[in-house]
């Protein structure tokens, strides 16, 4: 085990900043990921060796990049035929990450955005998005919530993350859940599915681990706005994990502040799933 850093679409200046704290390994998160793109509006694997280059030349190793999945796991059940377009150019994507020496790809299991619902104050008074199921309010979803790279508090100090990016380029294909039509548990299963089985092949060809970040937030039983959010306990976990037992490429993103959010008890819950 060792100390990372996730930063958000990078500067020179951010990354210098992470050298001088003594950081030498960072996951990259620049969705849409429009500098890597190629004629045919997939990744190039020139331009993937080039941009881990130029992270290499602050002193800094690329272990992971975000894959911008879109709208797939949504549309595989309302727009099939777009989601097999959506699974064809990921294939491609995850191939020129492999030939340009990117070892793992995260990626979000979400079809909605990351729900919030107001802020709160935490360590030292830094201010904090905040999910709380009980105080959830559709208006509260489309103020504090955010998508893809979008967050509440981008733009603000010079921050560089994008404002909420709903309904943007930036939004990744992610929704309010009111807008999904609802997503039942079977529905959650077949989309997650559909999207292990067409990509998995490929990353093990290409020597790509896939990393699949868990729900957040786990949402109550029974879902919110008919949505259900079915990586979220570690039963959700491991089911996910079973899609592709045997596959060194399927793997998770363990995210332990997601985990903690899935249960009252927190601190128990974490230890169990670590175990």
């Amino acid at each position: 085990m060792y100390i990372g850093e996730q930063i958000i679409n990078p500067t020179p200046e951010r990354l210098r900043l992470s050298t001088q704290l003594g950081c030498k390994h960072v996951v990259i998160d620049t969705r849409p990921n429009e500098q890597l793109l190629g004629d045919d509006g997939c990744w190039d694997a020139r331009k993937v060796a080039d941009f881990r280059k130029w992270i290499e030349g602050h002193g800094l190793q690329l272990d992971v990049l975000a894959l911008d999945i879109g709208s797939i796991l949504l549309d595989s059940l309302r727009a099939p035929e777009r989601a097999k377009a959506m699974a064809e150019k990921l294939r491609k994507d995850i191939q020129a990450a492999g030939d340009g020496g990117v070892p793992t790809l995260k990626y979000n299991v979400q079809m909605v955005g990351i729900t919030r619902t107001g802020f709160a104050e935490g360590r030292g008074g830094v201010q904090c998005s905040a999910f709380r199921a009980a105080e959830y309010t559709p208006e509260k979803d489309a103020n504090f919530s955010y998508w893809g790279v979008g967050h509440p508090g981008g733009g603000a100090h010079g921050a560089d993350i994008a404002v909420n990016a709903s309904g943007t380029k930036e939004a990744v294909g992610q929704v309010l859940g009111t807008e999904s039509g609802g997503i039942s548990e079977e529905e959650g299963w077949r989309a997650l599915t559909f999207f292990v089985e067409n990509v998995i092949p490929t990353a093990e060809r290409a020597g790509v681990c896939l990393a699949g970040h868990p729900h957040d937030p786990a949402y109550p039983p029974g879902g919110l706005n008919g949505v259900n959010h079915v990586v979220g306990s570690i039963e959700g976990i491991r089911r996910f994990l079973d899609i592709a037992p045997e596959s060194k490429s399927h793997g998770l993103n363990f995210c332990q502040g997601t985990v903690a959010e899935m249960s009252p008890d927190p601190s128990a819950y974490v230890l169990e799933a670590i175990r």
